[in-house]
């Protein structure tokens, strides 16, 4: 199966959340309750952060992506807020990504990944850059 990814404009987020919320929802059990369903649908919506979808030949949904973006002294940070669907990590795939990201400004992309995640991700180029530490206080 070749998966198409498409950007989705803000103004049609509304119509096309019934379609990705369970890909993005299926995403959060591994966020440790960051922010919920409702919170990525209104980020989306006010187009704070973009929306990204997976589609096949026949333009069903196979999976989706949220991303935030940081500009830094040196980079423009496309990061991955959110992704969830089946096989989207390959090289078709992140190459569709990145010429959309790049086209959006972005020079690099970063995402934070559990470590089954980090291998899988490992295996369309991305590093391990940093180890994040969190303590609740």
């Amino acid at each position: 199966m070749s998966l198409s990814v498409r950007y989705v404009q803000t103004d049609f987020v509304h119509q096309t959340w019934p379609l990705v919320e369970e890909h993005l929802t299926s995403a959060l059990k591994f966020g440790d309750g960051e922010y919920s369903a409702d919170q990525i649908k209104t980020l989306l919506s006010t187009g704070t952060w973009l929306l990204l979808v997976a589609i096949d030949e026949d333009q069903k949904i196979h999976g989706a992506a949220t991303v935030s973006f940081t500009n830094m002294p040196n980079h423009r940070i496309a990061f991955i807020t959110a992704l969830g669907g089946k096989a989207l990590i390959n090289d078709g795939v992140y190459e569709q990504l990145s010429t959309i990201l790049k086209g959006l400004g972005a020079t690099k992309i970063q995402c934070v990944a559990r470590e089954s995640a980090a291998r899988l991700y490992a295996k369309v180029g991305f590093k391990e850059k940093h180890t994040i530490l969190e303590i609740d206080i």
